[in-house]
């Protein structure tokens, strides 16, 4: 069942070590297939290196699994929660990248200090309230804060980012990285330095949505052959 989607999805998985995103088995990519809603995701404690495509889970939105030989993640339960409350997500991704994760622990929003922020997460990417590992809530924490930003902080956790497809929302967990990289090293040398203004970062996000890459559409870097 879905054995291209399998294949996309493993493949994602493993980008996410290959990216420094995560490290052991932290860390997750799932799918939600536009045709049948079945979702893919990454099975609970497995090795990155050792994920194969036979490996990942298929399941429900309401969290019964239709195929697969292992528990599926300990996160599955907060990605449904988004797929069933946003019909235009179609991935999911979860890092616990350590300069974006540094804001989470401190509970801090992320403000856009650099034009490329501007691009991808316009103002801002907020950081959540503490939510229980393993539970809706996390869902929760991600739809209400979900907005202009791709990307929510989820306190004391990690990282949670969205897409409507995988390429893009996991785009938008390696941009996070690198803005949260940059943002510390320059509030640590001038804390109280500015972000952007609104006026910028509104030309900023309107020029990258409208003139960023090529006219027709682009091939996909995971794509389902």
């Amino acid at each position: 069942m879905l054995e291209d989607l399998k294949k996309l999805v493993c493949k994602a998985n493993k980008s996410l070590k290959e990216l420094n995103l995560v490290k052991w088995t932290s860390g997750n990519v799932s799918y939600r297939d536009p045709e049948s809603n079945k979702v893919i995701i990454k099975p609970s404690g497995v090795h990155f290196d050792e994920l194969k495509p036979e490996d990942m889970v298929v399941v429900d939105l309401d969290g019964n699994i239709i195929e697969g030989h292992l528990k599926p993640s300990v996160d599955t339960a907060s990605h449904l929660y988004v797929y069933r409350n946003r019909d235009d997500i179609h991935s999911v991704v979860h890092t616990h990248s350590p300069f974006a994760t540094s804001f989470a622990i401190r509970g801090k929003d992320i403000p856009s200090y650099t034009t490329t922020a501007a691009n991808m997460f316009k103002d801002y990417v907020p950081c959540s309230d503490f939510a229980a590992i393993g539970e809706e809530e996390i869902g929760k924490q991600i739809v209400d804060l979900i907005g202009t930003s791709p990307a929510v902080l989820l306190r004391n956790h990690g990282v949670f980012t969205v897409g409507t497809d995988v390429e893009q929302a996991l785009k938008a967990a390696v941009i996070l990285e690198e803005t949260a990289e940059y943002a510390h090293y320059a509030t640590l040398h001038e804390p109280d330095i500015m972000p952007l203004s609104k006026d910028i970062i509104a030309q900023c996000n309107h020029f990258y949505k409208t003139s960023y890459g090529q006219t027709e559409k682009k091939t996909k870097l995971f794509n389902k052959g």
